[in-house]
């Protein structure tokens, strides 16, 4: 029995379980029959191992998506086909700028000058060059070379004075000595249009080399190498293979093909093949598929090569 206003007897520490439990005994004269009720005061080893499981679970996952990850990726690896990892774009092929002489140097002399070639009218310009005609001027070959600039202002007085040009119509002319000048007004870095090709004037460049090159007439070697080097640089301004055939639509039916018509065309071209004419003559003519190897040779190209058709509507 308890004792008047007396209170049940709790017991204290030295009655506690070693298992970390606490033991509430009963109050004098309670019935006995029931199981003591045990309160727990610390974690037993299962819980002590449930906590340490759960603190391992960030870095458990971190392993878990890892591996996923990497599985992931080698599977969609194995399952892209052949054909997708092969379609990566080739590199650029680009080369050197040769040196080219600027237009100040003929255009300002005297003789042959005129307000025309001094004073050019505003330039007119295309999107890119995805080729090149080569031309043969028509005229001496026994020049000296010092004497190119004399020989480039005749040239152009003709084409702005009898033919009633606005200027030069080609874009570079190259002398026997290699040494390559600037011709037509708007930039040699720029795809300038010019005057030069009736009907493939867009889109191109026009080299003119001086002289005239027909049939049995000795090319000089140095002025075969410039020109490759020219060609080479300005094809590799919009990457085009100097041994591809190109797509040109013809703007004059004094051309070749009709107006309007999409001519395959080498992108190291003969004025004859987009013109009737004998230019740049026969023999010039027999050195333009060593002057297409020469050019791709420079972009960094490996020869031989297929020469694909290129698009120049395609982005570049």
């Amino acid at each position: 029995m308890v004792p008047p206003g007396g209170t049940p007897h709790i017991a204290g520490a030295a009655d506690r379980a070693e298992s970390g439990t606490m033991r509430v005994r009963r109050a004098r004269g309670m019935r006995r029959g029931r199981r003591p009720v045990r309160i727990r005061t610390g974690p037993p080893w299962r819980s002590r191992r449930a906590l340490l499981l759960l603190s391992c679970v960030p870095g458990l996952a971190a392993v878990v998506a890892l591996v996923l990850c990497a599985t992931g990726v080698e599977r969609r690896a194995e399952a892209r086909p052949a054909h997708a990892l092969a379609a990566r774009p080739a590199a650029a092929h680009h080369a050197p700028r040769p040196h080219i002489v600027p237009r100040s140097v003929w255009a300002t002399g005297t003789g042959e000058a005129n307000s025309v070639a001094r004073t050019p009218p505003p330039a007119r310009y295309d999107d890119k060059v995805v080729a090149v005609f080569i031309h043969h001027t028509d005229s001496p070959n026994d020049y000296d070379c010092a004497d190119a600039p004399r020989i480039i202002r005749y040239l152009a007085a003709g084409q702005t004075g009898v033919r009633d040009w606005d200027d030069i119509g080609y874009n570079f002319l190259v002398d026997r000595c290699g040494t390559i000048y600037e011709g037509r007004a708007g930039g040699v870095d720029r795809p300038v249009t010019g005057a030069h090709t009736q009907g493939f004037n867009h889109r191109t460049s026009g080299i003119a080399a001086l002289g005239t090159f027909t049939a049995g007439v000795r090319v000089p070697p140095a002025m075969t190498h410039a020109i490759a080097a020219l060609a080479a640089w300005k094809l590799g301004l919009a990457d085009v293979d100097p041994r591809a055939s190109v797509k040109l639509v013809s703007s004059n039916s004094y051309s070749r093909y009709p107006a309007g018509t999409t001519a395959a065309l080498p992108a190291v071209a003969g004025h004859n093949e987009g013109y009737m004419t004998s230019c740049p003559g026969a023999a010039l003519t027999a050195e333009l598929p060593a002057i297409r190897n020469e050019a791709a040779r420079l972009q960094g190209r490996r020869t031989p090569s297929p020469t694909p058709e290129v698009d120049p509507h395609r982005s570049l």
